[in-house]
């Protein structure tokens, strides 16, 4: 009986602690694609892996599964938080007391449909992963209590980094049945119908500060570049026309849902714009090659992933695109600076900091 006290009695002095070092910092939960994946698809069978250098050359960790050099998006901001990174969900060590200060749960290849992202095999979509956060609930409760959990999730920040994939990997691809189905004003309402009953189940699971990040211009990127042909290295005009539809369509729904999810807080934080004006003005950014990856194969570097054997370019800082998809981790510390504390042209209402200060 005494050893079951004791037990007992360290359980909830761990959990007493984590409690007290959350007071100032709330949880942070992340949902998305590869984008953000700390490295989720470690643990699932799918071609979209990117555990193995060259990825990783310049992260503390080496290569964890980030689909970059160094950090994403999602590692900035919450470091100019001063607080840890954001553990993947499928990380055996991501249970107990480990869950308190939030959880990752993008997967590379994800995304707003299902069916996205099936040429890779596997991948975790949106839908799976709010059935993820709804468990992480359930832990939440089992570890604070009822109130406890409600209060704590009530004050957490969320992050949605999804919707590249249900073009690149749905929309676009060569053959799409999805394109044969939809036109592109179709799809878009698809996807942003799709979107905002996401969005509303994480509301009802009790998230009330959230940060929806629209796609960046797809049409830029080295893979596009390469699948549709570029002859200079030029965006690919159609491809970011569709990508601003859905933006501006996403944008008309956020304003919806901000009146009818009572006491929420919806953030629109514009990927787009700031990734485009790299394209057009990299002297602004000190970035020298806006056109092609750091680290791939084939045109623009767009054709093969970084994979293992590879030699990255020297210059990393100085270009914007890491691999056929990803931007570097230089762009991604500018990027997750404008959003944690930028003006209103980079992300609105408010900022990231300034969500977190709210009450």
């Amino acid at each position: 009986m005494a050893r079951v006290w004791t037990v007992a009695f360290m359980i909830a002095l761990l959990v007493h602690s984590a409690q007290s070092q959350r007071t100032s910092a709330p949880a942070n939960f992340i949902l998305g694609d590869s984008l953000v994946d700390p490295g989720n698809n470690n643990y699932i069978g799918t071609l979209a892996k990117s555990n193995f250098p060259p990825n990783g050359i310049d992260f503390q960790q080496g290569a964890t599964g980030r689909f970059c050099n160094g950090r994403t998006v999602a590692d900035v901001i919450v470091q100019l938080a001063n607080q840890p990174f954001v553990p993947a969900y499928l990380d055996p060590k991501s249970r107990g007391t480990a869950i308190l200060g939030g959880l990752n749960y993008a997967s590379a290849a994800g995304g707003i449909l299902d069916s996205t992202g099936a040429n890779y095999i596997g991948r975790i979509s949106l839908n799976q992963q709010l059935q993820y956060f709804q468990k992480t609930q359930q832990e939440f409760a089992q570890l604070l209590g009822p109130v406890g959990a409600q209060q704590a999730l009530s004050k957490a920040l969320y992050f949605f980094v999804i919707g590249s994939n249900d073009y690149i990997n749905n929309y676009l691809l060569a053959g799409s049945q999805t394109a044969r189905q939809y036109t592109p004003k179709q799809y878009e309402a698809l996807l942003v119908n799709e979107f905002a009953r996401q969005i509303t189940a994480l509301y009802n699971f009790g998230a009330r500060k959230i940060a929806v990040f629209n796609v960046g211009p797809l049409g830029c990127i080295p893979s596009q570049l390469a699948n549709q042909r570029s002859v200079d290295g030029s965006c690919i005009q159609f491809i970011n026309d569709y990508v601003q539809g859905f933006n501006r369509a996403l944008g008309l729904k956020l304003n919806d849902l901000a009146t009818t999810l009572t006491g929420s807080t919806l953030v629109y934080g514009n990927s787009y714009d700031l990734v485009f004006d790299k394209v057009v003005n990299p002297q602004r950014y000190g970035l020298t090659v806006v056109n092609q990856g750091c680290c791939g194969f084939g045109r623009f570097n767009g054709q093969i992933p970084c994979i293992t054997g590879l030699r990255p370019c020297a210059n990393r800082a100085q270009y914007l695109f890491w691999d056929p998809f990803h931007p570097t981790d230089a762009v991604n510390v500018q990027l997750g600076r404008e959003f944690f504390s930028g003006g209103l042209s980079s992300i609105s209402p408010v900022n990231i900091q300034q969500l977190g200060s709210l009450p």
